[in-house]
Parts: C-alpha cells; structure tokens; sequence
C-alpha cells in the first residue's frame, strides 16, 4: 500500500482527474474499477472519483510496487537541463508571471523544442516548488500564448487554482490587456478599430475584413499615440478582443505596419530597421495586465524600443 497526500498544487480538482494524471499508464476504465474495488480509498473510505480535493487528503493505493510503478509510468521532461533564467515579474503561491523575450516560444511545437513552459518548469524544479513526483499530479503551465517573437508578460498558474483563476479571467476578459509597439509612420491621433478577421489555416495568416464574411470573427482593438520620431510612433494597444495575429494584421490594414514585422510589415521598411539598428523580431510586447480585483502587472519594453524613437 501507498500513501498520496494532496498538496495545495492539487487542491479543488475531482479525485478521478487527479488519478489519471498521476497514473499516465492507466487508462480511465482500470481507475473506475480500482475505486469500485476500493483498491483506492480517499480518507479511509470509499470514493467514486468524483469527489472534489482538499489539501493533505490522503489516498490510499493499494497495489503492489510493480503495478504502482507500471502504472505511474516513468517521469516525463524533467527540465532539469533547461535553463531557467526567466525574469520573473510577479510571483505568488498559485500564479508566476513572467518577461518573455522575443525569439522564444510560448509552447513547443515539436518534442525537442524549449519553450517558455519548459523554462518556467525548470526555474520551479530547481527553486524546489515542485519534484519529479509532485510533477505527475498536477503541472504547472502558462494560461496565455505569445507569437514566438512578441515579447512580454507571459501567465502561468503553479497550482489548479493558480490555473483555474487565470484561464477563467482569459476566457470572460475581465483582465485588461495592454500592448506596445513601433509602427511605421506618424500617428498623432487615438484610433478605434473594428472588423471582422478571417484566418487561412493553410497559411497561419489572417484577413481584415469591413463585414462580415462566413468564418471571420469580430475585433475591437484602440490604439493611442504615446511617442513619434516622425518615421516611427511608439503606440499603446489595447486588445479588446484576442484573435490570432489581430494586433499585427489591424495595424497594417490601416498602413501603420509594426516594425520587423515579415508577415504583416513591409519588407524595406523592415530592412532599414534592421541595418541601422538590428531589428531582428517584430517590435510588439505584451506591456501590462490588470486584474479585476485592481491588480496591475506590467514588463518594461525592451531597450530597441527607446531607440527607435530616439
């Protein structure tokens, strides 16, 4: 027999989803009957799987240490040979909230690619917040995505709760989110925007569109002047709805294309920035988040930004 005490990473999830997690091999039927059998035990007593955890519940597994062994299956990215040299802009017991620099990945896309997911998890592991066993429960991860060269403030929820509370503010935008970016050109007024984007999913581009058209969702994004050289403007974006690319397609359609920029930009623009101050990624960064609750995060712009403008 073995003992799993639940820790506060684990707490407020179903019993049953704890287990799958934890048992990777095992499939959903197996965990069923073990319950049924009480072969599992909550507390002493028999439970259904759907019972809701509390921190330091007790699980008692009754198998033999082959089959716990089997089961449970062998530790999966552990990370510990991934830097974890993130900049680390708020942290609390549920939530990190990080700087990602451009050039990064929010999340794999293959098996041997390191992600900010895969950096934050190894900064976890080696500050001790969590283990190669903890890991099989309930694992950390980020609850917002950036393109792979847009830098910024990046979520994570450490615990389910951590988790739940950011994807719930994502998903009903009651998280004000606020971008910067260099744009060609010389904006000297607020700006509105609002239409209908339609994503190629052959292409991974997006369409701006006046009306509606079948498939195309509607966005709302204002845009407000904070500083201009005259060839570039340092603008603020606030991104009323989140659709794929929307911020990056909204400005080139009204000729304001951001700066380093290969999809959406334009290509002599992009050059000149590149030779005459190396601009290698386009110039946009996720600024800040405020919560409703008055919570306010925000991530410095990276120094190309004043340099641009200066």
């Amino acid at each position: 027999m073995k003992e799993i005490i639940i820790t506060s990473a684990d707490a407020g999830g179903r019993l049953d989803k704890y287990l799958i997690r934890y048992f990777a091999e095992a499939s959903m039927g197996f965990i069923y009957k073990m319950l049924r059998k009480k072969n599992i035990k909550l507390n002493d007593a028999k439970a259904s799987g759907k019972e809701i955890l509390n921190e330091n519940d007790c699980i008692k597994v009754y198998f033999s240490d082959e089959t716990f062994a089997k089961l449970k299956g062998a530790s999966k990215d552990i990370f510990l040979d991934v830097s974890s040299d993130i900049d680390v802009i708020y942290e609390d017991k549920d939530i990190l909230i990080v700087n990602k620099p451009a050039g990064v990945l929010s999340q794999k896309a293959t098996a041997s690619d390191i992600s900010i997911n895969e950096m934050i998890l190894s900064y976890l592991m080696k500050t001790k917040q969590i283990n190669e066993d903890s890991i099989h429960g309930f694992k950390p991860s980020i609850a917002n995505r950036l393109d792979r060269n847009t830098s910024g403030l990046i979520l994570a929820g450490k615990t389910l709760k951590g988790q739940q509370y950011l994807s719930q503010a994502l998903k009903e935008r009651s998280c004000k989110k606020i971008y910067h970016a260099i744009v060609a050109g010389e904006l000297d007024r607020e700006i509105d925007l609002s239409g209908y984007l339609l994503k190629n999913e052959g292409t991974n581009e997006v369409q701006i569109l006046k009306s509606f058209q079948e498939g195309a969702k509607e966005i709302k994004t204002h845009i407000v002047p904070l500083k201009t050289s005259g060839r570039y403007t340092l603008v603020q974006v606030h991104l009323i709805t989140g659709r794929t690319h929307q911020i990056r397609a909204h400005l080139s359609s009204i000729g304001y294309p951001i700066i380093g920029d290969y999809k959406y930009g334009v290509e002599a623009l992009n050059a000149r920035a590149k030779k005459q101050y190396g601009v290698k990624s386009q110039l946009l960064h996720a600024y800040s988040i405020e919560f409703e609750d008055g919570n306010k995060f925000v991530a410095p712009t990276p120094d190309i930004f004043d340099r641009l403008i200066k």
